[in-house]
């Protein structure tokens, strides 16, 4: 379990928003590198890692992008204004610290402000303050400054957080979604090193998944494998304010197998690639929930809809207060995903 606390403390704490990915990619490389025959990152910066075997092919996919912000404007005080980058609920924004990525390579601290509740009038206090009214303080004298500390229209901006742990074997950070799925699938590889795999495995960190689902489709292109696994996080409803109706998936209690998400209008995840999932599980007595979700979609999305059809599946950690600062989940999910994907694999051969 320290391991994976390492890798995902190396994962979250980097820095990619979407389209930007080239910090987390280059982490992902390294650590495929001893894993597989071949690591290349394809033209849209997907990084792909290839062990080559008898049977099958695999596609195990995560994507490697987090939610973020991107500088649109720059004001003559030096006050940043900005625009989402990913799915924001705005009011998670507000007050956050950031990083601003300037040209040069170089990380700028910044503060998320808007005007404070002090001087607004009773209406006002009862809004949620929107994106689109807050800006970046970076301490800028005025926009001349900004523009020479390296600021400028398209610079990136990211959470400013760190990985720090909780109570019993919970841990906190930023951008779980998804590098705890990076991370699962690192895992699994590392328990299949050395072993028989009676398959071919693609190991994908995708790009963009988070404003399309972009990497997944291109890349599901280019390898057409014949299944996919989509390593993902997923939502619990084990906190105040959710109904078990609502979500009955519970951290702590075991990966997540999707039936369908989107109310079908994401992946409806055929009964032969559930049936092998299961059945890998129960085989090594490995806990699992079901899921049947009305929210988000994920890279399995697009990827089972490439060329004829790719048959996908989806495996994923339950991650608390996700597209969030302070995401929270169970490291003992991410130990038994790993498990559950790495004997899967071991067992393709038998059910595809």
């Amino acid at each position: 379990m320290d391991e994976i606390k390492r890798l995902l403390s190396d994962f979250a704490d980097a820095h990619g928003v979407s389209g930007y990915e080239g910090e987390v990619s280059t982490l992902l490389a390294k650590e495929l590198e001893p894993l597989v025959d071949e690591v290349r990152i394809d033209g849209m910066g997907n990084v792909i890692g290839t062990r080559r075997g008898e049977g099958p092919s695999i596609m195990i996919a995560a994507h490697m992008d987090e939610i973020g912000f991107m500088v649109k404007y720059i004001d003559e005080q030096g006050f940043l204004r900005f625009v989402p980058i990913g799915g924001w609920f705005d009011q998670m924004a507000l007050g956050q610290r950031v990083l601003v990525h300037t040209r040069d390579g170089g990380r700028l601290t910044g503060v998320i402000g808007a005007k404070p509740p002090h001087i607004m009038d009773e209406e006002e206090r009862k809004k949620v303050v929107k994106i689109k009214d807050m800006f970046i303080d970076l301490g800028a004298k005025d926009a001349a400054d900004a523009g020479a500390l390296g600021v400028e229209i398209g610079s990136p901006v990211t959470l400013d957080r760190s990985l720090a742990p909780m109570a019993n074997d919970l841990v906190t950070g930023k951008s779980f979604d998804d590098r705890a799925g990076v991370v699962t699938m690192v895992a699994a590889l590392r328990r299949l090193r050395g072993k028989d795999v009676p398959a071919t495995i693609y190991a994908v960190g995708t790009v963009q998944e988070e404003v399309g689902l972009k990497g997944a489709r291109t890349s599901a292109f280019g390898l057409e494998p014949d299944v996919a696994l989509i390593s993902e996080v997923t939502i619990p409803g084990d906190h105040p304010g959710v109904t078990k109706e609502q979500r009955h998936v519970t951290m702590g209690k075991g990966p997540v197998i999707t039936v369908v998400d989107a109310d079908g209008r994401g992946v409806i995840v055929p009964r032969r690639v559930i049936d092998w999932l299961r059945a890998s599980a129960e085989k090594a007595s490995l806990p699992y929930q079901l899921d049947v979700g009305s929210g988000g979609t994920t890279d399995a999305t697009a990827v089972h809809l490439t060329k004829t059809g790719i048959p996908s599946g989806v495996i994923s950690v339950p991650t608390r207060y996700i597209h969030s600062p302070i995401e929270v989940l169970s490291l003992s999910d991410i130990d038994q995903a790993a498990e559950l994907i790495a004997q899967a694999v071991l067992s393709a051969a038998e059910h595809l």
